[in-house]
């Protein structure tokens, strides 16, 4: 096992992260702040980055500092064993909602473009298969979820999403892998009202996230 963002070349920041350059903001007007947050370069030319507002012009590595102060408690899982373009969907969702970490499992290498370069402000980890991603689930006390629409799965309406989890999702087409099954602690479905089979990996994983949002930030009751 092993850290990706940890291990991964180093890239610089694109200007733009591939949006257009009406997106965020031009070079700092007046005096430069002193705060070390920020970034010399993006003071210098601008910020046309895909971050939030109060993030811009500060270094990479202060942003992802600040956020790793207030990460959530669920981790999100994803098959990769056919490099699977939804991948870096749902980094990007997991950015955006703050998940503790990303665990590719599988293939190391992801195709990163949905990601839309969230994925250098989001921990991602790496496990060679599914016994590895179980036993590290295991050590850290963290039940390991799926999510797929299969015979036997339970309704993700209904079930009660702990506050630190793992939730795994498998490859666009085939679902969770038969080892993914085995190695759950639980398989959930999401409710689907029309012809299609299934939804597709990024979809599936963005509403699972909600899920936990709304569970653990919004419906908490008074003690």
């Amino acid at each position: 096992m092993e850290r990706i963002d940890d291990v991964r070349e180093t890239v610089p920041d694109e200007p733009t992260d591939g949006l257009s350059a009406s997106v965020g903001v031009g070079p700092w007007d007046g005096p430069w702040p002193s705060d070390p947050h920020y970034d010399p370069e993006l003071l210098a030319h601008g910020d046309r980055r895909n971050v939030v507002d109060r993030f811009r012009y500060w270094r990479r590595d202060a942003v992802v500092a600040d956020l790793d102060t207030r990460r959530h408690d669920f981790h999100v899982a994803i098959e990769n064993w056919q490099h699977d373009f939804n991948i870096g969907s749902v980094v990007r969702t997991a950015n955006a909602f703050l998940a503790k970490e990303v665990h590719v499992v599988g293939r190391r290498r992801w195709n990163r473009r949905g990601a839309m370069v969230t994925d250098r402000y989001q921990h991602v980890r790496h496990h060679a298969d599914l016994e590895a991603l179980a036993a590290w689930a295991h050590e850290q006390g963290l039940p390991l979820l799926g999510i797929d629409n299969l015979p036997g799965a339970v309704p993700l309406e209904t079930y009660d999403l702990p506050r630190s989890c793992v939730l795994l999702f498998g490859q666009e087409g085939p679902g969770l892998s038969d080892a993914a099954w085995n190695a759950c602690d639980a398989v959930l479905s999401i409710a689907q009202y029309g012809s299609t089979r299934s939804i597709n990996a990024g979809a599936a994983a963005a509403i699972a996230m909600h899920s936990w949002v709304r569970r653990h930030l919004f419906d908490q009751k008074p003690a």
